[in-house]
């Protein structure tokens, strides 16, 4: 019981005080489930971010929930879902309650384009942290990684078709280069 409540806890922290959605949440997530808990190693989290992106779903919510299931089962994946998600339902909730009555003041207005700058900002801290983390290190990775940001942000192809592809990518070329390794040894 004690573990359900550390994983609801870790994700309602992270839930309540990220602010700009489920990528402005990854890095607390790692912080919190493999430095503070040590609950999965930076590997695996590389691996279930993937995986939380190539879901259905939002990332951050797929996050708690794999880690969740990993840790404690079914419970734990209900736990690390229902604490990630608990403060978002409660202050969308308030802010819906009374957004027409300040949605129109310059104030909020303001305020909301310097949080879109710091939530731009964790994004590329993210991205530049999986760089220097060694998770993109030779130069098919790289390869995909460019191609992917071209056809996605210049291209305008839908992020769906991008990812399958570089899965596709990923797969083919690995596999072709595992195989040639084998047979050089």
């Amino acid at each position: 019981m004690k573990k359900l409540f550390q994983l609801y806890w870790a994700f309602f922290k992270i839930g309540l005080f990220t602010i700009g959605g489920g990528y402005a949440m990854l890095p607390l997530m790692e912080r919190e489930a493999v430095d503070n808990h040590k609950w999965v190693t930076r590997e695996e989290m590389l691996d279930i971010y993937t995986l939380s992106q190539c879901t259905p779903g939002v990332i951050a919510v797929n996050t708690a929930t794999f880690i969740g299931k990993q840790e404690k089962g079914v419970l734990g994946a209900i736990a690390g879902t229902l604490g990630v998600i608990t403060p978002s339902l409660v202050i969308i909730s308030i802010i819906a309650a009374f957004f027409t009555s300040f949605s129109d003041n310059p104030y909020v207005i303001h305020a909301f384009a310097g949080i879109r700058c710091a939530v731009a900002a964790l994004m590329v801290h993210f991205v530049i942290g999986m760089i220097k983390k060694k998770s993109i290190n030779n130069p098919i990775q790289i390869g995909i990684l460019l191609a992917s940001f071209i056809t996605v942000a210049f291209l305008k192809v839908s992020p769906i078709i991008v990812i399958v592809v570089a899965g596709v990518l990923g797969f083919l070329l690995f596999d072709a280069r595992a195989k040639e390794e084998k047979a050089n040894e």
